[in-house]
């Protein structure tokens, strides 16, 4: 049974990222590709079991998160390697928040073991809630309310 199958999360859609991003190791192979990996040895190097990888991989670029690319190295055999989509960059912001919550509450070292920097001034940059005009809202201040698309329109 999948959680969708449930009418509280037929129309949520932290139950429909849910569906692929909380697929075990798939956020450790996207944090990954967010590091510039492409390559399956690459991928590997997290630890994940060879089966689970291979189902993995094929998971994200069935979701559309990553796109697999034939290469081929001067004297050896064609191999495919995974590309981020626009979908899969777009879990930046994901795995900045997990990045704070873990820095917050589970940090395992003095320093963070992860930054965000602006590409172009390499200054570091923080995840925030903003309102419509772009200031900064105090995390304490927002809750979360259902939307119209909570539920389905009559239409």
């Amino acid at each position: 049974m999948s959680i969708l199958d449930l009418p509280l999360n037929r129309y949520c859609p932290i139950a429909h990222s849910l569906e692929v991003l909380g697929l075990k190791w798939n956020l450790l192979i996207l944090r990954e590709a967010l590091y510039g990996r492409t390559r399956y040895a690459e991928f590997k190097e997290i630890g994940v079991p060879t089966d689970v990888l291979i189902a993995r991989l094929a998971s994200l670029v069935e979701a559309g998160l990553m796109e697999r690319r034939p290469y081929r190295e001067p004297g050896k055999r064609t191999r495919d390697e995974y590309l981020l989509t626009a979908a899969g960059r777009d879990v930046l912001p994901i795995l900045a928040a997990f990045t704070a919550w873990g820095n917050e509450h589970e940090r395992v070292s003095s320093e963070p073991a992860v930054l965000f920097v602006d590409e172009a001034t390499e200054a570091p940059v923080t995840l925030a809630f903003v309102d419509a005009s772009g200031a900064p809202v105090d995390p304490e201040r927002v809750r979360m309310v259902y939307g119209p698309g909570a539920t389905p329109s009559e239409d």
